[in-house]
């Protein structure tokens, strides 16, 4: 029997993600690229379908997956695509040129399947739900990095809340997803280091200390922050023993994965998927 697909807040789960028909290292946008440091196309598939195996039949999501387009190595980074609130998607705006032909992709992905499209202002850099993350009661928004503070009022606007923003200072966690995991039991993953001390303080403020998750530098490198959380399923990097361990404490079932060749280019299973509700 097929278990029953949950979500953060107990609707279905559906996320949007992209084969890696396409990936690649084509240029260097963060501290992790390296253009000698070639992806494997073999190993990416074989990392990629496995990790699209544990979402789809241990976690119990539902994958929407929208062409690759040659040229775009990055697309595969769905998470990146925009954010989602019902029928409606705010899209990207990439501060990087090299990734800004993929914003046209995702618009017609999203206008085909009727969503309305709502876009900022020229000139203001968001870069999808890699820095907006929340939990039912508050929201927060990565900047300095990738995606501009003042994106965070027209967003907030839009939403009928306030987004705490929080200014992101390690190059290495460009986007917020890669050092902050809120989960669904109201928990958070974080790397405190990606913060600056306001930043830290805002998130102890609003988790108690025994819902930090806090993992140390080694863990944080490996990506144990960028996990998909559905239900009480967590989706985690491989070589996070720790955070793992805390996580099965807490009562989630752990889904270690390896995603080696899409770390090459910073990013890992958050990063490889978008939550669409």
């Amino acid at each position: 029997m097929a278990r029953q697909p949950v979500s953060l807040h107990g609707r279905p789960a559906r996320l949007l993600v992209c084969s890696p028909d396409h990936y690649q290292i084509a240029y260097e946008i963060n501290p992790w690229m390296r253009v000698e440091r070639a992806v494997n196309p073999h190993v990416a598939r074989v990392q990629w379908d496995a990790l699209m195996a544990v979402l789809e039949k241990d976690c119990g999501a539902t994958l929407e997956r929208m062409e690759p387009v040659k040229g775009l190595p990055d697309m595969v980074f769905t998470a990146n695509a925009g954010v989602v609130a019902g029928r409606t998607v705010v899209l990207s705006q990439f501060r990087y040129p090299e990734r800004r032909p993929e914003e046209k992709q995702f618009a017609r992905w999203f206008w085909d399947q009727g969503y309305e499209i709502m876009r900022l202002s020229p000139g203001f850099f968001f870069e999808g739900a890699g820095d907006l993350l929340g939990t039912e009661d508050v929201w927060f928004g990565g900047h300095r990095q990738r995606s501009d503070i003042r994106a965070y009022q027209f967003l907030g606007s839009l939403a009928g809340r306030d987004i705490l923003p929080l200014e992101l200072v390690d190059p290495r966690f460009y986007h917020l997803d890669t050092c902050f995991c809120p989960l669904s039991g109201g928990e958070v993953i974080w790397f405190p280091g990606a913060f600056t001390r306001d930043g830290q303080a805002a998130i102890m403020e609003h988790f108690t200390e025994s819902q930090r998750i806090e993992v140390s530098e080694e863990e944080a490198v490996r990506f144990a922050c960028n996990a998909v959380c559905i239900g009480k399923h967590v989706v985690i990097p491989e070589g996070c023993p720790d955070a793992m361990r805390r996580l099965t404490a807490l009562g989630y079932t752990t889904h270690a994965v390896s995603l080696s060749e899409f770390i090459k280019a910073g990013g890992a299973a958050k990063c490889l998927t978008l939550a669409l509700n």
